[in-house]
């Protein structure tokens, strides 16, 4: 550990921040200004410049199952007063929001997390200073391939304003891909889709599609979706516009979409697919260590499924048609059939006077 001069503010990496009392720690994309000024956070934290690299925004390596390397977590005290901070290491996942976030303080980790090693769990920084705190990383021998998250993590207790002590947290992440076969996969969950439609018979409607996206393999990925609507044997096919972007994807980790399919035309079938591709996430100093690896691609993962897409309008105007329609055949009927009496009648009618006026002209003759 060893002393250094005080840094610029706009240089501390503020990075992840939370209050135990929320139960959560919030992960941010990279380094943030710390400034008392407008939050009560009075340090911040940054990776040191070592023979791992310099000016990082965060930690990156390429390391063999039983490998270890050492590295630093600068540790800066804007604050007017010394302060003792604990420092560790925790497992990172991928919240609901496709956010990095960390384990809760005092849930333990069990991957990256755990293999990250301080010579002493706390760390004292005088006022107005930055302390290099060194780590090492220990990478078990019997760990799987692939890649790994964690934060490099300082933490304090202060007295909150209702007098409730409160975890506050900055950190530094930390990527690891540990070496061997690289199996990177996507695969697609839950995909269901649902039609809407107005009632305007010579306007589409829109389609719902819902559907849950797993990285299956032990890469990060970055992955993208295509999802389409067609209709009855395909057709009018339909793609959607301008869907969420899907966030980068840890192994083991998912997430959740919603998609609205503008300009389906009800032809009694609604067919959704979505198609998954996707990119694996390496950083840079994991890549220069990790040269020599042939980083295979992702294949491409695809499903369907379909729901009842019927033109409600449209049966309900064609049903009205076909009862005026059949209303006009029976009034149609009926009158033909009133004049046909009439007619019979008339004729009956007719047929009856005649005896008598034979009988007439007989007794003259």
């Amino acid at each position: 550990m060893s002393l250094m001069p005080r840094t610029s503010r706009t240089t501390a990496a503020l990075l992840l921040m939370t209050l135990l009392a929320a139960g959560g720690l919030s992960a941010q994309a990279g380094a943030q200004e710390a400034d008392p000024a407008s939050t009560p956070v009075t340090w911040g934290v940054r990776p040191a410049d070592t023979e791992q690299g310099s000016e990082r925004p965060n930690y990156a390596y390429a390391l063999d199952p039983g490998g270890r390397l050492s590295d630093a977590l600068i540790v800066s005290n804007y604050d007017d007063e010394e302060q003792t901070f604990r420092v560790y290491g925790s497992d990172g996942f991928i919240t609901e929001a496709g956010q990095l976030d960390l384990l809760p303080a005092a849930e333990p980790s069990t991957q990256l997390g755990s293999w990250i090693a301080f010579p002493e769990p706390e760390v004292t920084v005088p006022a107005g200073e930055s302390v290099q705190v060194p780590f090492e990383v220990v990478v078990p021998d019997d760990v799987t391939p692939g890649d790994y998250a964690a934060g490099v993590v300082s933490s304090i207790l202060v007295q909150g304003e209702t007098g409730v002590s409160v975890d506050r947290r900055l950190g530094s992440r930390m990527y690891l891909r540990v070496g061997g076969e690289l199996a990177p996969r996507l695969s697609i969950d839950g995909l269901a889709v649902s039609y809407q439609g107005g009632w305007n018979p010579f306007a589409p409607g829109s389609a719902t599609v819902d559907y849950t996206v797993t990285n299956a393999g032990n890469t990060r990925i970055a992955p993208g979706a295509e999802i389409s609507v067609a209709g009855l044997f395909g057709l009018a096919p339909v793609s959607a516009t301008d869907p969420e972007p899907l966030p980068e994807l840890l192994p083991g980790t998912s997430v959740s979409r919603t998609v609205t399919v503008a300009g389906v035309w009800p032809l009694f079938v609604a067919t959704a697919r979505a198609a998954l591709s996707g990119t694996v996430v390496t950083a840079d100093q994991a890549a220069q260590a990790d040269s020599a690896v042939v980083v295979p691609d992702v294949p491409v993962a695809t499903a369907e499924t379909s729901a009842a897409a019927v033109p409600w309008s449209a049966v309900l105007l064609l049903a009205l048609l076909i009862g005026l329609i059949v209303l006009a055949v029976v009034r149609r009927r009926r009158r033909a059939a009133g004049e046909q009496a009439r007619i019979d009648a008339a004729v009956a009618a007719a047929l009856g006077a005649q005896p008598e006026d034979a009988d007439r002209a007989e007794v003259r003759s």
